[in-house]
């Protein structure tokens, strides 16, 4: 598994792009692999309102149903309609075409070093 170094991750094996206030959110390659081949993506509204920790979209795959949460408290600015189009997308470029949405973040979250990931993965 090969995590960028410059994202912080979740132990909800998500990953973030901190732009000032502005965070990229995606799952990571780890989740993507476990959830097998996904077939639909539920993202949040634009403008939605969304809390840290709760559960704001839907991930399906061939074998499962996977809960989205958001990593932090906020509001949605941007959704990736290309994801909701090609769900596919999530598994072949899960760091970058793959991205989930983009949501201004109202205090940061804590978030794990890819190091910190990797050994709570056991990767």
């Amino acid at each position: 598994m090969s995590l960028p170094k410059e994202l912080g991750y979740t132990r909800e094996h998500e990953w973030l792009r901190m732009d000032g206030d502005v965070a990229t959110v995606g799952i990571t390659d780890y989740a993507a692999e476990k959830l097998g081949d996904i077939v639909f993506v539920d993202l949040p509204k634009v403008g939605q309102q969304v809390v840290a920790g709760k559960v704001v979209g839907e991930i399906e795959s061939t074998k499962s149903v996977g809960e989205l949460f958001a990593p932090a408290s906020g509001t949605i600015t941007q959704v990736n309609d290309s994801v909701v189009a090609a769900p596919e997308l999530v598994n072949s470029d899960a760091f970058g075409q793959g991205w989930l949405i983009k949501m201004t973040i109202d205090e940061a979250p804590e978030l794990l070093t890819a190091d910190e990931y990797a050994a709570f993965t056991g990767e």
